[in-house]
């Protein structure tokens, strides 16, 4: 029966039907004694000829990102996330602790987002890293990622886990592996985890109940969660709380950490926008089920609401299913609300933080703030007008600026960011935490709010102090079991053969952090070499003579199936200048480089 069914999957690769993958990893499945319970139903979909479902969970096997792993769940396959899946990971993880020097004890702490299933995967995993031996502390329901993070660090654990999807669509779902640190894994870590996730064969297990009598597990909750919040608050920089906001956990686990922080820190002006507060993996209540803050159609209900009630909230607030990224609107001078980027938060932040430094004399050159390759030059420029450093190559993902911190020490690290709204200060967790970003941003709004000023105003300040700085992105989805090899193909085309423009703009060198090259564009001339960062990733660079700088950062997707562009614009604002009208020929630039990237895209996905 097994060789029939493998003969009839080889036959419809041979058709076109199936991906190159699935052939294989179907028949390793079939193969393996380990998973034999799946066994009747795979045989199932290749009698019934289902093809395309067969595909979707067979195509290709999930790897790590720079978010850990994730995707769509599914009932089987090394495509989706399921029990085997989740269960593989978490034995990988604890095979290559052991490995790694840990032969005995070892300690992991667990937790999830309100995301469906996630309370069974937190438990499957428990169960998993019990079986391995390791002391396992299992939170009582839903956290946040950030407070995954300190509860490693505080509990001195080994490891830790993070169920979670972030952002992604309800069918999601994921695996966060954090190292001792509280960081995510990095190198060499991710791939020893995902060579025993290979090597899987039969994972050991206990009863849940069982381990939770002997103690193998042991629940934990309110405790960590008061100095989790008692070390946010800690960060505080002002007394000023005159504020009035809306704030949206968009179904997730946000009033845990982000809502309890701001009420504890006395911001008795903020209101949870009830149509959205339910924990609800289904998130019924998001345009579009997408709890994306970076979407700025997920704060329309509450905008909405603000302006048939006429509430007086100055910012509307919006954390992503696990509470680790932050998304502000503002009120602007019309009475509506104006979105407050990533780019620009962080900038804001940055300037906060060390005007509050300055204006106390703690100031020091040794001070530092940390930021990726495709976050906003603005960051490093105010740092530099303090005279602050500023660790901005890096590749994306948090973990990076993780290390960053381990790296220079947490003595002088004043903030880290990224333009996907991640945000960090402090000693207590290394990895972003929307808690922390809405403090400080509260804060800086309150005490501009008593100056007759907001956060926009305050933008441009920045813009008049260190040039005027515009920030866009586009994504472009190429899903399915194609997707990946039209992303490739995207990118290689981009490496060997550069556009010399895009829109008006000429474009004089690219950036190849996969080789480690600088080159002119169109001639191909060597401009030198890039020593670190290693990744997958390419910068484009406009002349930097003109009057209006571009730079676009191309990658693809550690987590999503996608490719994405960053798009950079800098011009000078000259003394006496209408700052509206450099900040609107910037924009300008900046749409068309954006426009005419999108059309060279669909041609090329059109080929």
């Amino acid at each position: 029966m097994l060789v029939a069914a493998v003969s009839k999957v080889e036959q419809a690769a041979a058709e076109g039907k199936l991906t190159a993958q699935t052939p294989v990893n179907v028949k390793d499945w079939l193969s393996k004694a380990c998973v034999s319970e799946y066994h009747e139903r795979i045989l199932q979909l290749i009698n019934n000829e289902d093809w395309k479902t067969l595909d979707a969970l067979f195509w290709t096997t999930i790897p790590f990102g720079t978010g850990g792993r994730r995707g769509p769940m599914g009932e089987l396959g090394p495509a989706s996330i399921n029990d085997r899946t989740i269960a593989e990971s978490a034995h990988g993880l604890a095979s290559y602790l052991r490995e790694s020097g840990v032969t005995a004890g070892g300690s992991a702490v667990v937790t999830c987002d309100t995301r469906n299933n996630s309370i069974h995967f937190a438990k499957l995993t428990a169960t998993t890293f019990a079986a391995h031996g390791l002391k396992v502390y299992l939170f009582d329901g839903h956290r946040a990622t950030p407070a995954l993070s300190f509860a490693v660090r505080k509990l001195g654990c080994d490891i830790g886990v993070m169920i979670s999807a972030s952002h992604n669509p309800p069918a999601d779902n994921g695996f966060k592996a954090y190292w001792s640190n509280g960081a995510q894994i990095i190198a060499p870590h991710d791939k020893g985890v995902v060579a025993h996730v290979t090597q899987a064969d039969v994972i050991p297990s206990v009863d849940y109940d069982e381990a939770i009598a002997s103690g193998a597990i042991e629940i934990v909750g309110e405790a960590l969660d008061a100095e989790f919040i008692n070390e946010v608050v800690a960060l505080s920089q002002s007394d000023n709380r005159d504020i009035s906001a809306i704030f949206t956990p968009l179904h997730g686990v946000g009033e845990t950490s982000i809502y309890r922080a701001l009420q504890q820190a006395g911001f008795k002006g903020v209101e949870i926008f009830e149509p959205q507060r339910e924990p609800n993996g289904n998130f019924p209540n998001v345009p579009n089920q997408l709890p994306n803050p970076e979407l700025l159609e997920v704060f329309d209900p509450a905008i909405a609401w603000v302006q048939e009630t006429g509430h007086d909230a100055d910012l509307i607030l919006a954390s992503d299913p696990d509470a680790d990224r932050l998304g502000v609107m503002v009120r602007n001078s019309d009475g509506g609300f104006t979105p407050i980027s990533g780019n620009q938060t962080g900038a804001l932040i940055t300037d906060y933080l060390l005007a509050k430094r300055k204006a106390a004399g703690t100031l020091s050159p040794e001070d530092y703030v940390v930021e990726t390759l495709v976050t906003t030059p603005l960051v490093k420029a105010v740092a530099d007008g303090y005279g602050a450093r500023a660790f901005h190559e890096l590749l994306v993902g948090f973990k990076w600026i993780a290390q960053t911190i381990e790296e220079n020490g947490d003595d002088h690290f004043v903030f880290g960011c990224e333009e996907s709204i991640g945000f960090l200060a402090g000693n207590y967790c290394r990895d972003k935490d929307g808690a922390v970003g809405a403090l400080f941003i509260l804060e800086l709004a309150a005490e501009l709010k008593a100056q007759g000023k907001t956060l926009l105003d305050h933008l441009d300040e920045l813009y008049t102090r260190h040039g005027y700085h515009a920030e866009g992105q586009k994504s472009i989805y190429c899903t399915g079991p194609s997707g990946k090899a039209k992303i490739d193909g995207l990118m290689q085309t981009l490496r060997e053969n550069p556009p010399a423009h895009f829109g008006p703009v000429r474009f004089v060198e690219v950036a190849d952090y996969s080789t480690g090259k600088r080159t002119a564009i169109p001639n191909g001339d060597s401009l030198g070499t890039i020593e670190k960062p290693v990744g997958d990733l390419l910068i484009y660079k406009s002349a930097s003579d003109s009057p209006v700088r571009i730079q676009i950062a191309g990658r693809p997707s550690g987590t999503e199936p996608k490719i994405k562009f960053y798009f950079f614009c800098q011009s000078d604002i000259p003394v006496g200048d209408d700052p509206d009208q450099a900040k609107g020929a910037g924009d300008s630039v900046l749409r068309e480089v954006q426009e005419a990237l999108a059309a060279w895209a669909d041609e090329q996905l059109a080929d």
